[in-house]
């Protein structure tokens, strides 16, 4: 349907009322309290960027967690990094749970905390598929820990510590020291709660268990030494110093089981001679002077029939 126009009149009468209106009147809000002046690119978030090589490390961090919970759930575990958050730590802290497993560790390079929270449903899940229960035997709401969820507690947060060591190395190679517990964000020591953090939060799912979320939370004061690194698309691999790689990589093959056999002879005999065999007949054998040793049915050696300790062995003389 087309829009009506306005006639002549209807114009005119509009403009007179405009003129009609008294003057608009000019606010100055240079006194203002509230307003101040911002210079773009200058902050501390702008310093981060899109904080692209962070989410590289969270998507390692993801993959590396599912190792730790794999020997206590007994399933493999579905883990989702999302996008770096940032907010004061105060915002964070009345985002999630007065009771929250609250783990605080140092890193040493960057001499600075880093928070790791793990939801207390999820403890509970993991102690009871631990010690033999069902994934879905989450705990109800409480104030404290069992000592049995303390322990559980601990292998989790030295796993997941192991975990993000291992996927900073790429970026950074970083030292985690772990500091202390905690169970209620009021005691968690880490930063002043006006002052900026960035949250990495990751979703683990389970079948029949719904999801729980874990975060890794970074004072945004910890990170700034290192912003320039956290911008560049560009990473260093260090997949050919991970040493302990090549060290279970060469046990695996060095581990591998080959069969060896020794040919004695090959007696040459007629069909006519071979139809007339019955039980107590002796082939007669001629053994040479060495005896071929087969690896995988390979020949690799030659050796010499003996004894040793009553049983029967060979001597290896030479290589093929």
């Amino acid at each position: 349907m087309a829009s009506k126009k306005l006639t002549s009149d209807e114009v005119n009468a509009l403009m007179e009322g405009l003129q009609d209106s008294p003057q608009a009147i000019s606010i100055d809000v240079s006194s203002s309290e509230e307003v101040r002046p911002f210079a773009f690119g200058e902050d501390d978030l702008s310093l981060m960027g899109d904080y692209y090589a962070l989410r590289q490390v969270n998507e390692r961090f993801a993959r590396q967690a599912r190792s730790v919970f794999l020997p206590m759930l007994r399933i493999q575990p579905r883990i989702t990094s999302f996008a770096p958050e940032v907010k004061t730590f105060d915002e964070y802290c009345a985002s999630i749970d007065a009771f929250m497993n609250l783990n605080i560790s140092r890193i040493e390079e960057l001499r600075g905390p880093v928070l790791l929270t793990i939801p207390p449903k999820f403890i509970s899940t993991l102690t009871a598929s631990f010690y033999g229960g069902t994934i879905n035997s989450g705990g109800g709401n409480r104030s404290e820990f069992t000592s049995t969820e303390e322990r559980v507690i601990e292998l989790v947060s030295d796993g997941l510590n192991d975990a993000l060591m291992t996927s900073w190395r790429d970026l950074m190679p970083i030292t985690l020291v772990e500091q202390g517990r905690e169970v209620n964000t009021q005691f968690a020591s880490v930063v002043d709660g006006a002052e900026l953090v960035i949250i990495c939060s990751f979703v683990v799912q389970l079948p029949g268990a719904g999801s729980d979320t874990i975060d890794v939370v970074y004072p945004l004061q910890t990170l700034k030494p290192i912003a320039s690194q956290l911008r560049s698309r560009v990473q260093t691999d260090a997949s050919h110093d991970n040493i302990s790689w090549r060290e279970q990589m060469e046990k695996a093959i060095l581990n591998i089981p080959l069969n060896i056999s020794a040919l004695l002879g090959e007696p040459v005999m007629s069909v006519g001679n071979m139809t007339r065999l019955k039980s107590g007949d002796v082939v007669p054998i001629r053994i040479n002077d060495g005896v071929t040793v087969k690896i995988e049915d390979r020949p690799f050696f030659i050796g010499e029939i003996g004894e040793v300790a009553g049983k029967s062995a060979i001597s290896l003389q030479k290589r093929m």
